[in-house]
């Protein structure tokens, strides 16, 4: 059996104002044209297919049409989605019995049955093979939140995490026959995980942010997971793998490999994992690569030479600027050295560069200070130095200003 394991997709993202669904569009079809060519058996997408809890219409379209256009052209093909922590739950399961029809299966919510108890057999999803046989079983765990997991003395949730994985997979190894793999997916940030921190939320759950990789036995020949947008193995175990997102979701993430893995799978054990890297249809550029000071940073983007191309393919841009003082009009000065450059300003990252100052005594009873002196204390002690007379000017006519 063939698995793709593809997670993050974040559809309706947008970069700095600017929207992204050309480039989602591409990865889709992308994407489909590799279940095709590697004959693929199954699709696990874990989590975070959208980028927030109201997608929008256009967004969700995008989804819908994937995965009839999947189904479609490889009719073999089984598909499972777990929620994610950008998901909502409820908008995701909607549409299931419609998606049964293409033989997804959606699982968003921790269901509970009459008594209280959590419903396992919601949790535990066949695979099948192009015989129509089952040759995996998957424990399908979404993005868990403390009233999700079975609730255990001194509620400690990773506790918790690890009690239910082990309810269903003991479910899993009860219907297990032999021959049949068992799979996991999840939602979550393992311990010693690498984070993306300009596009990740940070998951921090009853007191707990990071799972062990103990909460997996031995007996799931791999895991699955989703959240992380950085590819990487679980605690250097080759079977236990984030994918990552297949598109760069901040400007932290240029240098990333992003990738989705085809897994292969024979009788119950994997036999090789292959990352296939997922093409970028609109490259990100930094520059310069380390920030400098203003004039060398107009320098080079004057120097900066671009293919002309549509202009949603146009390259998104971050500008880094080192300041040894604030710099008002630098968005234009910036603006008026890309006019007619085939490349899209989405963000100037600037970082202070305080002079050396000598330490003296700072008047912190403001209730006593003028907002003008609160100004040049305020200045002093993040700048190093006094603001200039065109600042001063600039705050003495904010002053004035009706409120």
């Amino acid at each position: 059996m063939r698995l793709l394991h593809t997670s993050d997709w974040h559809l309706g993202q947008a970069l700095h104002g600017f929207e992204r669904s050309y480039e989602h569009q591409c990865f889709l079809d992308w994407l489909l044209e590799v279940i095709v060519t590697q004959q693929v058996d199954g699709l696990l997408i874990c989590g975070d297919i959208y980028d927030n809890t109201n997608p929008s219409a256009a967004s969700q379209k995008q989804l819908y049409r994937f995965l009839q256009q999947a189904k479609l052209r490889a009719p073999q093909l089984n598909i499972l989605i777990i929620a994610g922590n950008h998901d909502s739950p409820g908008r995701l399961e909607a549409p299931a019995p419609l998606l049964e029809e293409f033989d997804t299966c959606v699982v968003g919510h921790i269901w509970r049955t009459a008594e209280g108890a959590i419903d396992l057999e919601r949790l535990l999803i066949p695979m099948h093979d192009r015989q129509g046989e089952i040759a995996a079983w998957c424990l399908a765990i979404p993005f868990l939140r403390p009233g999700d997991v079975p609730q255990l003395e001194g509620d400690d949730f990773a506790e918790g995490v690890a009690l239910l994985y082990q309810q269903v997979l003991a479910l899993a190894i009860a219907r297990c026959k032999p021959g049949q793999a068992i799979v996991a997916l999840g939602h979550c940030h393992m311990l010693g995980g690498q984070l993306s921190e300009a596009s990740e939320r940070r998951i921090v759950i009853g007191g707990a942010e990071a799972l062990s990789a103990a909460i997996f036995d031995p007996a799931i020949a791999y895991v699955a997971l989703g959240h992380l947008h950085k590819a990487q193995c679980v605690g250097e175990q080759a079977h236990l793998r984030y994918c990552g997102s297949p598109l760069p979701l901040s400007f932290a993430e240029v240098a990333y490999t992003h990738q989705i893995l085809c897994v292969e799978i024979s009788g119950e054990t994997v036999q090789g994992i292959t990352a296939i890297p997922v093409p970028r249809a609109v490259e990100l550029l930094r520059i310069p690569r380390q920030p400098s000071p203003v004039d060398e940073v107009l320098a080079e983007l004057e120097q900066l030479v671009l293919p002309e191309v549509d202009e949603h393919r146009q390259p998104y841009l971050e500008v880094r600027v080192r300041l040894s003082m604030p710099e008002p009009a630098l968005r234009a000065r910036i603006e008026a050295v890309l006019a007619g450059k085939p490349v899209r300003l989405a963000k100037i990252e600037t970082s202070i560069v305080r002079a050396a100052t000598q330490t003296t005594n700072v008047q912190t009873d403001l209730e006593h200070l003028q907002p003008e002196e609160i100004f040049k204390q305020l200045y002093l002690s993040r700048y190093g130095s006094l603001p200039p007379q065109e600042q001063l000017a600039l705050f003495a006519e904010l002053l004035l200003e009706p409120v």
